[in-house]
C-alpha cells in the first residue's frame, strides 16, 4: 500500500512541477510587465508543457495572434472598444485641456506608474546649489536688506520705510527673474526661493513685496511670451523698479475658478487704422496694485467685427495696462489679516489701449492667456509660497527650540517634558521635510521642467505643513507667542498663515482638483492619451494607449500583490542599508496606488471628479510619496550625515503613516455610495464589502507604515534642542541678527549660554542633593557654590550670565496705558 502511495506521488510530480513552473513564469512576467509578444510566446510554451489539448492551444494561438498583430487588433478589437468607451469618458473643457497641456510631467509620472525608477529619482535628478554670484547676493544684498527691516515697526506704521523701497529697487530685487540682457539679475529658481525663504524669517510684508514681481506677473509673462518691443520697453524698467508691476486675475466671481473671469476687452479699429482694445474689469485681492505703474490684466477678448478671423469670442487674453491710463482705478486697499503689504481692488472703466502694444505677445497671442497663466503658475507655485512656508517654519523651529531650553518649569527646561517633545518633534520633522521638497523642486525648475502637479503639491503641502509648524510653535511658546511686540517674531507668521493657504488657488481645491484631478490624467502613463485619442477620434493612438493601459494594470496587479505579500522586499532599493526598507515600502505604495487609481477611474468614471473625499486621499498618497522621495534625495545629496539619520527616519515614518491612513480611507469609502436601484445596491454593496471588509482588513493587518515611536520622537527632540550643529543645519538660511538685543539673537544666545552652563548646573544640584550646599535657589545657590569651592570663579560667571540671559529671553513686551491706547493693532 505504501509503495502505491509513493508511486502515485511520483507519478503526479511532473504535473505539479509544470504547474509550479507555470505559476513562477506568470508571476515573473506580470511583476516585470513583459510585452504582449513575450506573454504570447510564454503562455503558448506553458500550454505545450502542461499537456493541454491541441485544439485549445490552436484556439489560443489564433486569438492571441489577433492581439499580437497591431493592424488586426486595431480593426477587430480596438475600434469596438473605442466605441464602448466613448460615452464613458469624462468631458474635458477647453480650460481644463489647456491646464492639462501646461508644463510637463516629472517625478510624479514615476510615482504614479507603480514602478518608480529610484535610481533616477534619487541619484540622477538634480539637487541644486547656488552659483558663486548668487551666494554673494545672499551674503551681501539680502543680508543687508534683512538688517534694514523691522517687522514690528512695519506692523505698527503699516508701511515699509522709503529707504527699504529704494534699496530694493537699486539692488534689483524686483528683477531677479529678468534676464541680464534686459538689465535684470537673471538668477535661478533656487536663488529666487532662497531670497523669499530668508526674507520670510524677517518680515512678511517685505517677503510678499519681493515675491510677487518675481512670480506670476508682467515680468514672468513678458520674458516667455512678450514681443521683442515689449521686452525692450518694459523689462529694463521693471528690473530697476522704475516700473512697479501687479497682475490682476481674481474677481468677485472668479477665484479658484479663474476661467470664470468676467473682465472683458473689445477689439476695434481706430481712425488711424490701428487696432485698439476697450477694457472693463473689476478685480480684487491684487497684490501691489496700489503702488503699481503697470497692471497685468487677464480678460476675455471679444472681436465683434471678426478682424482676426477667429470669430467673436477670442478667449482669455493677457495685457499690460499703465495705471495712469484713463479709466483705471487702483487707489484703495484691502486689509489682509493686518499684514501691511499692498493688496488692493482695482477697476477699469472703458480703458482704451493700443492692441499690439498692450496684449502680451501681440495679437498673435490673443486668446492664449489661459495657456500663459497655467504655464507660469506651473513654475511659480513651486517657488514663492513653499519658500515662504519653509523660511517661516525654520524661524519657528529655531525660536521654539531655543525657548524650550530657556524656559524652565518645575525645575527643568520645558523641552524635557514628553508632552512638549511631541510638538517639538513634529516641528523638526516638518521643517526638514519642507526644505527637502523646496530644493528638490527647484532643481527641476532650474532644469527647465515646469511640473504643474508637483508645484500644486508644493503650494498645498508647503503651506499646510507651514501651518502645522506655526500652530505647534505657538503651543510650545505659550504666552510669549500671544503677546504682540518686538520680542515676538512668531505672531506675524501665525496671523498671516491663512493668506498663503488662500492665494494662488485655495488649498482645498488644489488638493482635490489639481493634485489628483490633473495628476490622474497628466501623470498616468496612459489615461490622458486615451481621453485625447477618443476626443480626436484617433484609433492608432487609442490602440497604443488602451493596450498599454491593460498591460500597466496587469503589471501593477502582480506587483501590488507580490510586494504586499513580501512587505516590499522584492523591490530594489538603491540606497544605504539604513534606508532600504523605506524605499521598498515606497515601491509597494506606488504599485498599490497605481492599481487602486486605475480601479477608481475605471469603475467610477466621470463621477470621480466629484468624489473629492476620494480624490483628496489619492492626492495625499501621491504627495507623501513625493515628500518621502525628496527627503531621501536630500539626505543623499548632503553626504549622508549620520547626525541627520533620525530626522530622515521620522520624516519617512510620517510619510508612510499618512499613506497608510489614506489607503484605509479609500478602502472604507470608495464604494460607499447611496444607490436607488436594487441592482446598484447589490453591485455597490458587494464592492463595498470586498474593498472594506477584505482588502481594507488586509491593508490594516499588513500596513505600509505606522506612526513614529515615542523613543524616536524623543531622540529627534533631543537633537533639535541640545545639538547646536543639528539645529543650525535644520534652520539654515534664516536671518540671524548680529545685534544681541534683537529677539532671535536674544533667544539663541541664551540657549547657547544655557547649554554651556548645563554641566555646571548639574554639579551644583548634585552638591545640593548630597547636602554639601544649602537648600537655596537661583543666584543665592550659585553664590554659595562659589564660596564653598564647588565651582570656580569662571564657572560662576558663566552660570550667572546664562541665568541672566535666560531670564531676559523669556520676557514679553508690555506697554503703559497711554502707549497701549495710542496704538490700535490692525486686527
Amino acid at each position: 500500500m505504501e509503495n502505491l502511495v509513493l508511486y502515485g506521488a511520483f507519478e503526479s510530480l511532473p504535473w505539479l512541477l509544470s504547474c509550479f513552473i507555470s505559476l513562477v513564469t506568470v508571476l515573473v512576467l506580470g511583476y516585470f510587465g513583459a510585452p504582449v509578444l513575450i506573454w504570447y510566446i510564454g503562455v503558448l510554451l506553458l500550454m505545450l508543457l502542461s499537456g493541454i489539448s491541441v485544439t485549445s492551444i490552436f484556439i489560443f494561438a489564433l486569438v492571441g495572434f489577433i492581439f499580437v498583430i497591431p493592424i488586426l487588433r486595431r480593426s477587430l478589437v480596438s475600434s469596438w472598444m473605442m466605441g464602448v468607451m466613448k460615452p464613458l469618458m469624462p468631458k474635458i473643457s477647453e480650460t481644463e485641456k489647456t491646464a492639462l497641456d501646461a508644463g510637463v510631467i516629472w517625478v510624479e509620472k514615476d510615482l504614479f506608474s507603480g514602478k518608480p525608477n529610484f535610481n533616477r529619482l534619487l541619484h540622477t535628478e538634480k539637487y541644486p546649489q547656488l552659483s558663486s554670484e548668487e551666494k554673494l547676493f545672499m551674503d551681501n544684498q539680502v543680508e543687508t536688506l534683512c538688517g534694514m527691516l523691522d517687522h514690528w515697526k512695519i506692523w505698527k506704521t503699516r508701511e515699509m520705510e522709503q529707504s527699504v523701497w529704494d534699496y530694493m529697487k537699486k539692488e534689483k530685487f524686483f528683477g531677479m527673474i529678468i534676464p541680464k540682457e534686459y538689465g535684470g539679475l537673471g538668477f535661478s529658481a533656487l536663488l529666487n526661493s532662497e531670497v523669499i525663504h530668508k526674507l520670510s524669517s524677517r518680515s512678511l510684508t517685505a517677503t510678499i513685496t519681493v515675491m510677487v514681481p518675481n512670480s506670476l506677473g508682467p515680468a514672468e509673462l513678458l520674458v516667455h511670451y512678450g514681443t521683442d518691443e515689449q521686452k525692450k520697453r518694459y523689462l529694463p524698467r521693471l528690473a530697476t523698479g522704475l516700473e512697479m508691476p501687479a497682475f490682476a486675475l481674481t474677481e468677485p466671481a472668479a477665484g479658484s475658478d479663474a476661467g470664470a473671469i468676467q473682465a472683458t476687452g473689445e477689439l476695434f479699429k481706430g481712425d488711424d487704422g490701428k487696432y485698439y482694445v476697450k477694457l472693463n474689469w473689476n478685480k480684487r485681492w491684487i497684490t501691489l496694485a496700489s503702488v503699481s505703474t503697470v497692471l497685468g490684466i487677464a480678460f476675455k477678448l471679444k472681436d465683434p467685427n471678426n478682424y482676426l478671423g477667429r470669430g467673436e469670442n477670442i478667449g482669455i487674453t493677457c495685457a499690460l495696462i499703465p495705471t495712469s491710463a484713463k479709466g483705471v482705478t487702483a487707489d484703495r486697499r484691502h486689509d489682509p489679516m493686518g499684514i501691511p503689504f499692498a493688496n488692493c481692488p482695482t477697476q477699469g472703466h472703458d480703458v482704451i489701449v493700443p492692441a499690439e502694444e498692450a496684449v502680451i505677445g501681440g495679437l498673435a497671442w490673443a486668446g492664449r492667456g489661459w495657456q500663459m497663466l497655467m504655464e507660469s503658475l506651473a513654475a511659480g507655485r513651486g517657488i514663492s509660497l513653499p519658500a515662504q512656508a519653509t523660511g517661516g517654519s525654520k524661524l519657528a523651529c529655531y525660536v521654539t527650540a531655543s525657548h524650550a531650553v530657556n524656559r524652565t518649569q518645575f525645575g527643568v527646561n520645558i523641552g524635557a517634558f514628553e508632552g512638549v517633545q511631541e510638538p517639538l518633534s513634529r516641528i523638526a520633522t516638518y521643517t526638514y521635510m519642507l526644505e527637502a521638497m523646496r530644493k528638490y523642486t527647484c532643481g527641476a525648475l532650474d532644469s527647465g521642467i515646469k511640473p504643474p502637479v508637483i508645484t500644486a503639491m508644493m503650494k498645498y503641502y508647503g503651506t499646510e505643513y507651514g501651518r502645522k509648524v506655526i500652530n505647534d510653535a505657538m503651543d510650545v511658546v505659550g504666552g510669549a507667542g500671544i503677546s504682540m511686540g518686538p520680542r515676538n517674531v512668531l505672531a506675524e507668521i501665525y496671523i498671516a498663515t491663512p493668506i498663503g493657504i488662500t492665494v494662488e488657488g485655495a488649498n482645498i481645491l488644489t488638493r482635490t482638483l489639481m493634485i489628483f484631478g490633473q495628476g490622474a490624467l497628466r501623470a498616468h502613463p496612459y489615461a490622458y492619451h486615451e481621453v485625447k485619442s477618443i476626443a480626436e477620434n484617433d484609433l492608432r493612438l487609442f490602440d497604443k494607449a488602451f493596450w498599454g493601459h491593460v498591460g500597466h494594470i496587469v503589471r501593477n496587479t502582480f506587483r501590488s500583490v507580490l510586494l504586499s505579500l513580501s512587505r516590499g522586499y522584492l523591490a530594489s532599493a538603491p540606497v544605504p542599508s539604513e534606508l532600504k526598507m523605506y524605499v521598498r515600502r515606497l515601491s509597494w505604495a506606488s504599485a498599490s496606488f497605481a492599481i487602486l487609481a486605475d480601479v477608481a477611474m475605471g469603475s467610477l468614471g466621470g463621477t470621480l471628479k466629484v468624489r473629492e473625499h476620494i480624490t483628496g486621499r489619492f492626492a495625499d498618497i501621491l504627495s507623501h510619496m513625493f515628500m518621502a522621495t525628496a527627503t531621501i534625495k536630500r539626505y543623499l545629496a548632503e553626504g549622508e550625515r549620520p547626525e541627520d539619520l533620525a530626522l530622515v527616519k521620522i520624516v519617512l515614518k510620517h510619510n508612510l503613516n499618512e499613506i497608510q491612513k489614506s489607503f484605509d480611507g479609500i478602502f472604507d469609502n470608495m464604494y460607499w455610495v447611496e444607490q436607488k436601484s436594487p441592482v446598484g445596491k447589490v453591485i455597490f454593496g458587494t464592492l463595498h464589502f470586498i474593498f472594506k471588509g477584505i482588502l481594507g482588513s488586509w491593508s490594516r493587518i499588513n500596513s505600509i507604515g505606522s506612526q513614529a515611536t515615542d523613543h524616536l520622537q524623543t531622540v529627534v527632540c533631543d537633537k533639535m534642542l541640545y545639538d547646536t550643529k543639528i539645529l543650525n543645519h535644520l534652520c539654515e538660511g534664516i536671518y540671524k541678527p548680529t545685534n544681541p538685543n534683537e529677539s532671535v539673537a536674544r533667544v539663541g544666545n541664551a540657549r547657547e549660554l544655557t547649554l554651556q552652563a548645563k554641566g555646571i548646573e548639574k554639579k551644583i544640584n548634585k552638591a545640593k542633593r548630597s547636602g554639601d550646599l544649602p537648600k537655596l535657589k537661583g543666584s543665592a545657590l550659585y553664590q554659595a557654590a562659589l564660596e564653598k569651592g564647588t565651582v570656580t570663579q569662571a564657572e560662576f560667571d558663566l552660570i550667572k550670565k546664562a541665568t541672566e540671559a535666560r531670564w531676559d529671553a523669556i520676557q514679553v513686551d508690555d506697554y503703559s496705558e497711554a502707549a497701549f491706547k495710542s496704538y490700535q493693532p490692525p486686527v
